[in-house]
C-alpha cells in the first residue's frame, strides 16, 4: 500500500491535533542567522576515540565539535539519529592507520550547537546547511578535497554535500540510507508504522518537542535504537554518549533536520532531478537486510542509486540499521576498497 508524501504528512498532523502548515519564522536564512555560541571547553572524554583531537570549529551558521586522528588522506564521517559521531568509534581507530579521520557532530545534534530559529522552511537545518558545515570543517582543517561517509542523518547529508560540491568529494560512502525523495515518493503502511518519527517529528508545532522532551532521554534513545532494548553490539559508553546529548537543544535540532526532510529538502531534491544533476564521485551504498531500507525498500537498491549517481557500488550486510557498531570490521574493509 503507496502512501502520498502531502496525505500523509496532512493526516498525521490532523491525528496529533496541529494542521501542517509550513513555518515562516522573522529571522532571517541560514547566511544572517547567528549560531548560538557553544559551551566554552570541550565535552567529556568518553575514552572511545584514543589518540584523537577534540575540537570545536565555528562555520558560518553553528559551532561544531569534531574529533580528528590519523595520517592519510582525510575522510570525514558523519552520523545519523539519534546519535553522535560516537557512533563511528569501533571503526576509527583501524581507518586512522590509512585516513586522517574526522568524525563530526551534525549542527543541533551531539555537541554541536545550531541556530535556535529553523529560519524560513527549516533552511537552517536543510541537509543542504548541514552539508556547508562539513565543506567548513574540512577547510579548517586544511583540506579542500576529502573522502566522505554518512550513516543515516549524515549519510543524506553526504548525498546533499557530494551533489552541492562535486569538486570536494573524492569518494562517498552511503551506509542505509536511499534517497530522501525517494523514501518519501515510495512509502508504504508497513514504513510509516515502522519508521513513525519521519512524520512525528517533522510536525510543526513546538508541542511535539516537549513531547519528546518530556520522556527520558534513557528511553527514548533505546525506543530508537533497539525497540525493546539496547541491542549487545552497542558500547555502553557510546550508548551513554547519545543519552548524555539527548538534551533539548538536540531534540529542537533534530526535528528542525526531519521538518527540513519534508519539505525544502525535497525542493532541492527535486531542482537536482529536473537539471539532471548527480553524483559525480565514486559512490559506495551499504545496507542492513534487516534494517528498515532493507526490509521496505529491499531488493536491489543499488540499481535506484544508479539513477542518481554516475558510478555505484555496493550490497548488503547481514545486519540491522546501524552497520558501523553491528558489522565494524566489514565496513572498514568496504571502505579501504573503496577510498583509493
Amino acid at each position: 500500500m503507496k502512501l502520498d508524501r502531502r496525505h500523509f504528512m496532512t493526516v498525521s498532523a490532523t491525528t496529533f491535533g496541529t494542521p501542517f502548515v509550513a513555518q515562516l519564522r522573522e529571522a532571517t536564512a541560514q547566511t544572517g542567522t547567528r549560531a548560538p555560541i557553544a559551551p566554552p571547553g570541550l565535552p567529556p572524554d568518553a575514552g572511545l576515540f584514543e589518540g584523537f583531537e577534540a575540537k570545536w570549529v565555528r562555520t558560518r551558521g553553528a559551532d561544531i565539535f569534531l574529533r580528528h586522528g590519523g595520517d592519510g588522506p582525510p575522510l570525514l564521517l558523519l552520523h545519523g539519529n539519534p546519535q553522535t559521531h560516537a557512533c563511528w568509534h569501533k571503526m576509527a581507530g583501524p581507518l586512522a592507520s590509512r585516513f586522517h579521520v574526522v568524525a563530526a557532530d551534525l549542527r543541533g545534534y551531539g555537541d554541536s550547537v545550531g541556530p535556535t530559529d529553523g529560519g524560513p522552511e527549516h533552511v537552517n537545518y536543510s541537509f543542504r546547511t548541514m552539508a556547508q558545515d562539513q565543506v567548513d570543517v574540512m577547510a579548517a582543517l586544511g583540506h579542500d578535497r576529502f573522502f566522505l561517509a554518512g550513516h543515516d542523518r549524515g549519510a543524506r547529508t553526504a548525498h546533499r554535500l557530494a551533489l552541492d560540491h562535486p569538486d570536494r568529494v573524492r569518494g562517498l560512502a552511503l551506509l542505509d540510507i536511499l534517497p530522501t525523495r525517494y523514501v518519501w515518493d515510495h512509502a508504504s503502511r508497513e514504513w510509516a508504522l515502522n519508521s513513525w518519527h519521519w512524520s512525528f517529528m517533522a510536525q510543526p508545532d513546538e508541542m511535539f518537542e516537549r513531547m519528546i522532551a518530556a520522556i527520558p532521554a534513557r528511553e527514548f534513545v533505546l525506543r530508537h535504537l533497539g525497540r525493546s532494548g539496547k541491542p549487545a553490539f552497542f558500547d555502553d559508553r557510546a550508548f551513554a554518549e547519545y543519552v548524555r546529548c539527548f538534551t533539548p537543544k538536540t531534540i529542537h535540532g533534530s526535528c528542525e533536520d526531519y521538518r527540513a526532510a519534508a519539505g525544502i529538502d525535497l525542493e532541492h531534491d527535486e531542482t537536482d532531478r529536473q537539471a539532471g544533476r548527480r553524483i559525480a564521485a565514486p559512490t559506495l551504498v551499504m545496507w542492513g537486510r534487516r534494517s528498515h531500507t532493507g526490509r521496505f525498500y529491499g531488493g536491489d537498491l543499488v540499481s535506484i542509486w544508479r539513477e542518481g549517481a554516475r558510478e555505484v557500488t555496493g550490497g548488503p550486510l547481514d545486519t540491522g540499521h546501524y552497520l558501523a557498531e553491528e558489522a565494524p570490521q566489514a565496513v572498514v574493509e568496504a571502505f579501504e576498497r573503496h577510498f583509493v
